[in-house]
């Protein structure tokens, strides 16, 4: 019995896999974000395109490339920072999230600040935000005047400072 790729603690057949398999729907936003989830790491194309709001008619989610990127991903995890509204008697939730993936042989993290709304009883993804990074250095900024890090004596602005 494998666990659920959402993180959840269940197992999947009791958590994500019915929603997926459209025997079940989701009560809450954030019960769709971690089945959204779930679907990228079971290739579950279908239901990610399902569970979107359709505003340009078929051609706005590009299929291809979501099957390309959730089969060419190792989904690494998923952790829900916040939700806000999005329970079974509202009509619209947000859903903060990150999603750790490796692609191409690099680690990277999709935060996004997700828009879901129901419609017709059911809770689909509207749009989402894309929260920036913030990148933090390791060590102090090299000035212009200052050594250059490399070792060879010379200025900074006249050895990799150069451009």
């Amino acid at each position: 019995m494998k666990l659920c790729p959402c993180g959840s603690g269940k197992t999947y057949s009791e958590c994500c896999e019915p929603y997926i398999a459209g025997s079940q729907l989701p009560l809450t936003a954030e019960a769709l974000m971690r089945s959204r989830y779930s679907a990228y790491t079971e290739h579950a194309i279908d239901y990610i395109v399902n569970t979107c709001i359709r505003k340009g008619g078929k051609q706005d989610i590009d299929v291809k490339q979501t099957k390309s990127w959730s089969e060419n991903s190792r989904w690494l995890g998923l952790k829900i920072l916040s939700a806000e509204k999005g329970g079974p008697n509202d009509t619209e939730g947000t859903v903060e999230f990150e999603a750790a993936y490796e692609h191409e042989g690099l680690n990277d993290i999709h935060h996004e600040k997700a828009l879901f709304k129901k419609q017709n009883d059911k809770w689909l993804y509207d749009e989402g935000e894309i929260v920036p990074k913030t990148i933090v250095r390791s060590s102090p900024k090299v000035g212009r005047n200052d050594p250059c890090p490399c070792g060879s004596g010379k200025k900074y602005k006249h050895c990799h400072g150069k451009g």
